[in-house]
């Protein structure tokens, strides 16, 4: 079991990636199973009813995200449910990859390698322990009204292709959940052939180890290096075209430069203050939206320390006054940063 070790680090560690428009296309499927207007799904995306027939149309994740927001919206509580639409085909190029790969750890690699050609929101990470594999979504970026319906949907749509890929055999031990237990859990149950784990220091999925080394029914190595050349030629084409919000919070995560303010960032990317606002709203979002991002995530380490006072985080983080920061702080977690330091105890 030693080549078990050798597990990829997932290639992105953010959503924000440009995407096949076919997972936009799956989600107005699933509203109109359930009677929601196309039109309605699509508001204010900039994405058309007709984008959505192009194979080769691509849109920005925040497109998708609005989306995603209208339809959690209406249906808050279907997020297992659509993640068991996320097929191995639903993938393209990346799903063939991974049916045709030699084994499932060969097929998870495949997809931590290629995960700027899915459609996930959450970030999955895979490690071993004890006999034990385990895949964590990590949810720390995620818009807080949204992440609980991506992370169900997203460990739903795992879950669905693994059970793909080894039909006969998808050892599923448990499910954690960091969010609260929801009044109905059948869905979960029904998703995931068991009762989850809710209110959890993260969330994970946890599979029996000997899994990994399963060859796959359909594993062909020509067809397998064909679709991984394919994979390699579109992952470099979008990471060619990097989103301009990835370009800002990368800039507002250096040292020091959270409080430098719009004009700067503009300054910085060569681009008007005007022109950067426009492009970033053409993204589906804004410069404020990206600061809160980067806010919340670096108030988590820095309160993760403890060894900060309140007052000094939000320093940091340039508040002028700690109650801006806590108030901020309590929209993002739904609790103050004390109890939230304490609570991770």
């Amino acid at each position: 079991m030693s080549a078990m070790t050798s597990l990829a680090e997932p290639v992105v560690g953010h959503w924000d990636f440009p995407r096949s428009v076919a997972g936009v296309a799956l989600l107005v499927r699933f509203g109109a199973e359930h009677g929601i207007p196309a039109d309605r799904l699509l508001a204010d995306s900039g994405i058309s009813p007709a984008d959505l027939t192009d194979p080769d149309a691509e849109v920005a994740a925040g497109q998708e995200l609005r989306v995603i927001r209208t339809l959690a919206a209406l249906m808050p509580d279907a997020g297992p449910t659509l993640g068991g639409r996320y097929h191995v085909t639903t993938f393209g190029f990346l799903g063939y990859a991974f049916i045709s790969s030699p084994t499932m750890l060969a097929a998870v690699n495949v997809a931590l390698r290629f995960l700027d050609l899915s459609f996930t929101f959450s970030i999955p990470r895979a490690s071993l322990s004890d006999g034990r594999a385990h895949i964590e979504l990590d949810d720390s970026a995620l818009p807080r009204p949204v992440a609980r319906f991506l992370v169900e949907r997203d460990l739903a749509a795992i879950h669905t292709v693994i059970g793909e890929l080894l039909p006969d055999d998808a050892p599923l031990l448990a499910v954690d959940f960091r969010f609260p237990e929801p009044a109905d859990v059948d869905r979960h149950e029904r998703v995931f052939g068991l009762r989850p784990r809710f209110g959890r220091p993260r969330t994970v999925a946890t599979f029996d180890a000997a899994f990994l080394a399963r060859p796959l029914p359909q594993a062909d190595p020509h067809t397998v290096a064909l679709c991984e050349a394919r994979c390699r030629e579109l992952v470099a084409k979008r990471r060619a075209r990097a989103g301009i919000a990835h370009e800002v919070r990368e800039l507002l995560a250096r040292p020091g430069a959270i409080g430098l303010g719009m004009d700067h960032v503009a300054r910085e990317l060569a681009v008007s203050t005007r022109t950067l606002r426009r492009r970033l709203a053409d993204s589906g979002t804004s410069y404020q939206e990206l600061l809160d991002e980067v806010r919340e995530a670096l108030a988590e380490e820095l309160l993760a320390i403890r060894a900060l006072a309140v007052e000094d985080v939000a320093l940091r983080l340039g508040y002028a006054e700690a109650s801006s920061f806590i108030h901020a702080f309590k929209r993002w977690k739904g609790v103050t940063p004390a109890a939230y330091t304490r609570r991770a105890r």
